[in-house]
Parts: C-alpha cells; sequence; structure tokens
C-alpha cells in the first residue's frame, strides 16, 4: 500500500495518461504515412499529361497544284487541289525512324472538283457539277530519312448536279503512299519527300455500290478509283 502511493506521488503525471492508447490511433497514424509514401512515389496526373505532350510533334498537311483523280475506266480529272490543308500531331516510334502521324479529320480540308478547280477532257467542269469531299480519317506514317509516307485515308465523295440531283456519298478507303500502288484496274507510283516536305502521294481503291441506279450504272459500280496527290507535309 505504502510503495503504490509514494510511485504516483513521485510522478503525478503518470496518473492522468491513460493505460491504453485510443484504438482509433494506429488506423490514423498507418493512414498518414501511406499517403506520404505514395505521393513521393507516384507522379501525379498532370505531370504525366506534360510529359506526354511534349513528346509530340506538331504536323501540317497541304495539298498542291498537279493532282490527279480517276473513277472506272473514265479519263483522269486534273485536279488542282492548291489552298487544302490540316493540322495534326507526331511522335516519334522508339525502335525506328518513322514518325506516327495522326490529322485532326475536323481540321482537314480539300477542295472540291468544281469548275474552278478541275478540268475533264481539257475543259473546266461544268459549273453545275461538284463532288465535295469529306475526310474522316487520315493517320499513318512518314520516315524522315528515306522519305517514305504512308496514310491511311477515309473519306466520302458527294457528288452533285446543282440542286437537281444529289448522289449518295462514296464511300473511299485507301492507302496514300509514296511508294507503288497497283490495282486490277489501275496503277501508280508517288514520289518520296524531299528536303522542303513536298511529296507525291497515290492510292487507289475500291468503290461500292450505292443505293442509286444511276449512279451505279453511270459508274460501273463497284470499280476502282486513284488519286494521285501532290502535297506537302511539315513537321515542327
Amino acid at each position: 500500500m505504502t510503495s503504490q502511493m509514494n510511485s504516483t506521488s513521485k510522478f503525478p503525471m503518470l496518473s492522468k495518461l491513460p493505460s491504453k492508447a485510443p484504438s482509433n490511433s494506429s488506423p490514423k497514424l498507418h493512414f498518414i504515412i501511406s499517403s506520404n509514401i505514395q505521393s513521393k512515389q507516384e507522379p501525379s496526373s498532370s505531370s504525366m499529361a506534360t510529359k506526354t505532350t511534349s513528346n509530340q510533334l506538331k504536323v501540317k498537311f497541304q495539298s498542291l497544284e498537279t493532282c490527279k483523280l480517276g473513277i472506272s475506266s473514265y479519263p483522269y480529272f486534273q485536279y488542282n487541289a492548291k489552298g487544302g490543308m490540316g493540322t495534326g500531331t507526331g511522335s516519334k516510334q522508339p525502335t525506328s525512324d518513322d514518325i506516327q502521324l495522326s490529322f485532326d479529320a475536323n481540321t482537314l480540308y480539300i477542295p472540291p472538283l468544281e469548275t474552278s478547280t478541275t478540268r475533264f477532257l481539257g475543259l473546266p467542269l461544268p459549273p453545275f457539277l461538284k463532288i465535295v469531299i469529306l475526310p474522316q480519317l487520315f493517320q499513318g506514317t512518314l520516315n524522315k530519312q528515306t522519305g517514305k509516307v504512308e496514310l491511311q485515308f477515309k473519306a466520302e465523295f458527294c457528288f452533285s448536279v446543282g440542286s437537281i440531283y444529289k448522289a449518295p456519298p462514296l464511300f473511299v478507303d485507301t492507302t496514300l503512299t509514296t511508294e507503288e500502288s497497283k490495282g486490277e484496274m489501275k496503277n501508280g507510283r508517288g514520289e518520296r519527300m524531299d528536303g522542303e516536305g513536298k511529296c507525291r502521294l497515290v492510292g487507289i481503291a475500291t468503290v461500292e455500290p450505292v443505293n442509286d441506279v444511276f449512279m451505279n450504272s453511270f459508274l460501273g459500280l463497284p470499280t476502282e478509283c486513284i488519286a494521285d496527290l501532290n502535297a506537302s507535309i511539315s513537321i515542327s
């Protein structure tokens, strides 16, 4: 009895300390330590986004003069596509010299085939004839060392005759390349990109029938079409 009283009187603060720590103290401490460790080891999403963006390149595409378009057995349309353009991004590939290109279809504009841009059999297209090109996909690879370019191109070609006739869109899916492109009916060869970014892209596609008897018979669908584009690609 005496010894217990003496020990308490010598250290009066001991009598006020709880003999057992609150049950919820350990989890709080564990949570604080874990969250601090996690914040040091894992980069924030904003820093990761900044790192990804910094690796991207800005790319610009321009279509130029002296282009050609052909479909079925008809002679080529002589086409001036100057003024066409689009912007996109590029990313270097870790295992090759290729640059992956992806253009925003919403920014991609290709001039329509009409009397001011197109000649057929040496004559301008009649003023009421028009073919509008609506790009849907434009992406692929570019090798700056060799100048080789390959771009997948998907688009709708919308043919109209004034306000009198409007055909269902013709869907075109092809690979535009600076190399040789061969089909069953048509063939062409592109030109690799030079030091100024200029190149010639050639692509052949099969055009499937549409829900229009006149267009199917007039063009002989299904049939092949060919695009021969003089273009410029710049990377910054």
